[in-house]
């Protein structure tokens, strides 16, 4: 079976974050998680919706969900049913089985699959970026950067970065008028990441948890790298040049 460009990098990432989840659910809980005060039905819902992403678009690269087809429902089954197994097999290890962890894993998962019925690959995938950044910022009782600094800077820098990729890629598929003028081209690409960031460190001031002063440079830095990155990318490769792949897909 010859796989996709798009499939094949969206399977390695499925199996490492597959076995991931399985690993962190099978050992005991780690301290600096008690520490942080983390409800860990929030931890759920985001593993099963990341983990619903990478399944549906290992399988089904360039399709959204459709709920009349069968493959929407055998994901949804396996999902359920990995859920399920891996509650039961917690008891075995020290652990204790939860329905409500169970039902926090299912609606991820269901959420998730409702998404990407509306949206395609791209879209979905700035979604979940988004949707990442902002539990795992505003997830904890106790601010991440005060438990690990160095870690959490180098969190924003990877999930702006990426953030700002896909947005870009997004630009281009989407809204590929825009590359005609330079300056709007800019203007578009740091708009909506920079607005993100202060949406997101704006909810965490409202919630009273502050941030250090580190993470918003370091976010902006991010930002501002990988917007200058495809610039130079646009004038080494103008518009309307194709680039092929080995597999003969643009």
């Amino acid at each position: 079976m010859n796989l996709s460009f798009r499939q094949k990098l969206t399977i390695i990432p499925l199996l490492v974050y597959w076995a991931l989840i399985f690993t962190s659910t099978h050992i005991p809980v780690p301290q600096l998680v008690c520490k942080a005060g983390v409800w860990d039905k929030n931890l759920h819902f985001l593993a099963y919706f990341v983990l619903v992403f990478l399944l549906w678009f290992a399988i089904s690269p360039d399709k959204k969900v459709n709920w009349r087809k069968a493959a929407a429902w055998w994901v949804l089954f396996v999902v359920v049913w990995y859920g399920v197994i891996d509650e039961v097999l917690q008891g075995y290890v020290g652990r204790t089985p939860d329905f409500w962890d169970f039902l926090a894993d299912l609606v991820g998962a269901i959420a998730g699959l409702i998404l990407f019925s509306f949206v395609s690959f791209w879209p979905a995938f700035l979604a979940v970026t988004g949707i990442v950044i902002f539990f795992s910022t505003n997830l904890t009782h106790v601010n991440p950067s005060e438990l690990l600094p160095i870690t959490d800077e180098v969190f924003h820098l990877l999930a702006y970065g990426v953030f700002t990729a896909v947005w870009i890629r997004c630009i281009h598929n989407f809204l590929s008028s825009i590359m005609a003028s330079r300056p709007k081209w800019l203007i578009t690409a740091s708009v909506l990441p920079t607005g993100f960031l202060v949406f997101v460190k704006s909810f965490s001031a409202i919630l009273g948890r502050g941030y250090r002063l580190e993470d918003a440079p370091m976010s902006l830095a991010a930002i501002a790298v990988v917007v200058i990155i495809a610039a130079l990318a646009a004038l080494y490769f103008p518009r309307g040049q194709t680039i092929r792949r080995p597999d003969g897909n643009i």
